[in-house]
């Protein structure tokens, strides 16, 4: 999945078998966070999730630095920091592509189309604030409690 192009964007791949997040912010610097696990065969919901860690500052041409985690299956697989983010909106052209990145691309980390030769079942944007919670996890805690 992609959001953008050359210009500024990002995009969310499986690549060498690591779930990736890449930010191109606008064209001048890229942050890159893998998982450091790969992403078992088969089918799985692969998610991100972005934590603002401080204020925007859009007249200075900064959106809001923050924290992004990777999810496979609602577990965590890998975190990294996006010191800056695009503040506002990107281009006209900067348009969703799901399953292949067919225009400029985001990242040099992939040739365009970069096609899935998978199934896509479904995509989520969650623009709700709320976390992504592991259930599993929970019960686990609960458990050692008693």
């Amino acid at each position: 999945m992609s959001q953008g192009g050359v210009d500024g964007g990002f995009t969310f791949f499986v690549q060498a078998g690591k779930l990736r997040y890449t930010c191109n912010y606008v064209a001048e610097q890229r942050f890159a966070i893998v998982s450091d696990q790969d992403v078992p065969t088969g089918r799985h919901a692969l998610s991100f999730e972005f934590e603002p860690t401080g204020k925007p500052e859009p007249l200075k041409g900064k959106g809001a630095p923050g924290k992004l985690k990777l999810f496979v299956d609602g577990k965590p697989v890998g975190e990294g920091e996006l010191p800056i983010t695009i503040p506002l909106a990107l281009g006209l052209a900067a348009g969703v592509a799901i399953g292949a990145d067919a225009g400029a691309p985001v990242t040099e980390e992939y040739t365009s189309p970069f096609a899935f030769t998978g199934t896509i079942e479904k995509v989520v944007y969650d623009i709700s604030g709320e976390h992504v919670v592991d259930h599993e996890a929970e019960i686990r805690v609960a458990l050692a409690r008693q």
